[in-house]
């Protein structure tokens, strides 16, 4: 039997665009009634402190919607770890709290956890996030360094950037098979640590067809890819193509 990589749907992009008119359209809820009709078994969000698409608001809603569907749909929130984030996760109680280092300006994340002065409040923070019943992974670059980091922090997993593997994928079969061992070096070793492997960033229908033979990975996460494709084939036919990809169907 095939092995199934779970997919959680980030629905940012949804919001985005709802942002960028006002008003309710198109409807974040709606989105996300879709995707779990699909059958996805995940839901992320990345609330940013800027509010320029995720509200906490939309934070809350979700959250709501989901409850009706716990445990069969996780709730995977984002973010880096300031305080109006964590008193909304601890208020909300998602199943998963990703730690994402956030740089100031930036579009969308552009690199994982480094230890230094940075993290020295992640053990802590993760401690904290335990206390409430959440899993904890943390977003980190395929490196030993980094993976040995996390594990020494308490987190659940780690969520390797993809973003080098999707630009090795573009330029072609020997750069994408060299970068897959890499981050199959990575999943491993913090498979070997006691941490679970979730992946996210710049994957799409295209290069999963390597990517989700990665050794012990958990769960992707991808949201611009879908909602890019779901403009022109529609969401529930879109997310039925990458469940079908990760072995869901």
């Amino acid at each position: 039997m095939a092995r199934v990589v779970n997919l959680s749907v980030n629905v940012n992009k949804v919001a985005t665009l709802r942002n960028s008119r006002g008003g309710r359209e198109p409807n974040l809820l709606d989105a996300v009634a879709v995707c779990v009709a699909a059958g996805v078994p995940g839901i992320t969000v990345h609330p940013r402190a800027d509010r320029r698409h995720i509200t906490p608001d939309d934070v809350r809603a979700i959250a709501r919607l989901l409850q009706e569907r716990a445990p069969a749909v996780e709730f995977n929130i984002e973010g880096d770890p300031r305080p109006e984030l964590l008193d909304l996760v601890d208020e909300v109680r998602p199943a998963q709290c990703t730690l994402v280092p956030v740089v100031p300006g930036e579009v969308t994340s552009q690199a994982g956890w480094q230890a230094g002065g940075d993290t020295d409040r992640i053990p802590e923070t993760i401690a904290r996030l335990h206390a409430a019943g959440v899993r904890v992974s943390l977003f980190v670059d395929a490196q030993a360094e980094a993976v040995q980091w996390a594990a020494s922090t308490g987190a659940d997993r780690i969520e390797l950037y993809t973003e080098p593997f999707a630009r090795a994928w573009d330029a072609g079969r020997d750069a994408a098979r060299h970068s897959f061992g890499v981050f199959a070096d990575a999943a491993r070793l913090a498979h070997s640590r006691g941490l679970g492997v979730n992946a996210g960033h710049d994957l799409d229908l295209a290069n999963l067809a390597l990517f989700r033979e990665l050794p012990h990975l958990d769960e992707v996460s991808i949201g611009h890819a879908i909602m890019s494709r779901a403009l022109f084939q529609g969401l529930a036919t879109v997310v039925r193509e990458y469940l079908q990809v990760l072995g869901g169907v």
